[in-house]
């Protein structure tokens, strides 16, 4: 019972594994300037500090509304990117 468990641990790890490799694939070469700029900063991605919409809208000078905008559109282009 232990290696079938151990098994399908495994297969469900390199299946993440392989979905979040594309996942950063695609919102390095598919989602526009500004969209990416709010995915890494929103979720700490890249090695960039995790923020929440109020400071990534201070930062970039625009409302936490308008970031909430493009942080929904590029994650609905991510989930049919990745066939969700």
């Amino acid at each position: 019972m232990d290696v079938i468990s151990s098994e399908e641990d495994m297969a469900t790890e390199v299946e993440r594994k392989i979905l979040s490799e594309k996942a950063l694939k695609f919102i390095k070469t598919s989602l526009s300037q500004r969209e990416r700029q709010i995915i890494v900063m929103r979720y700490g991605l890249f090695g960039v500090k995790e923020l929440t919409q109020r400071e990534i809208a201070e930062k970039l000078g625009i409302s936490r509304s308008y970031v909430s905008r493009i942080e929904k559109s590029a994650l609905e282009k991510l989930k049919s990117a990745l066939g969700g």
